[in-house]
């Protein structure tokens, strides 16, 4: 298993649109593997290939206070989407930033498992949240793209201005 590099919002490559995963073979449950332990060490609750810069239709989930409820998606579609909530969101391509978005309350998802075997889930709460937010990840979408063009400008600033001050350090 590797760690994977994280992209950083504004990095364009999170706009990038990801194609469906269509072979089902030891590299593809090896990226699983590596995106769980990635997000496990960030830490996070959720992480979609796209932000690792593979732009397949691959998501890891673990909303468990424990961290031993792996949730893989791959190429994921919502088939019913009702109720309305607002959470607080974070992301991981986004760090140190929180904002509250409104999502469906209750979701019904399809999806593939890393071995090519479909099924269905219900989701509510968190894992209803954190499924949207990782799927909109698929669709080019960052979650601060949901926000008041004031709020996103800031965030854009302030994530660019970290990344300098990261590269001042590293060549220090």
């Amino acid at each position: 298993m590797a760690l994977l590099t994280i992209l950083r919002y504004p990095d364009p490559r999170l706009h990038k649109v990801a194609s469906p995963v269509t072979v089902f073979d030891d590299a593809l449950r090896a990226l699983v593997r590596d995106m769980a332990q990635t997000m496990y060490e960030a830490p996070g609750v959720g992480l979609a290939a796209t932000q690792v810069n593979v732009h397949k239709q691959v998501i890891v989930i673990d909303v468990s206070e424990t961290h031993d409820q792996l949730l893989v998606l791959i190429n994921p579609r919502i088939l019913q989407a009702d109720g309305s909530q607002v959470c607080e969101e974070g992301c991981l391509s986004v760090p140190g930033v929180y904002e509250e978005v409104e999502r469906a309350e209750h979701v019904v998802v399809e999806a593939e498992n890393e071995f090519g075997g479909t099924f269905k889930l219900e989701a509510e709460e968190l894992l209803a949240v954190c499924i949207q937010h990782e799927m909109d990840h698929l669709k080019g979408k960052v979650f601060v793209e949901y926000l008041s063009r004031l709020k996103q400008t800031r965030i854009k600033s302030r994530m660019q201005k970290e990344a300098r001050e990261e590269d001042k350090s590293k060549a220090a």
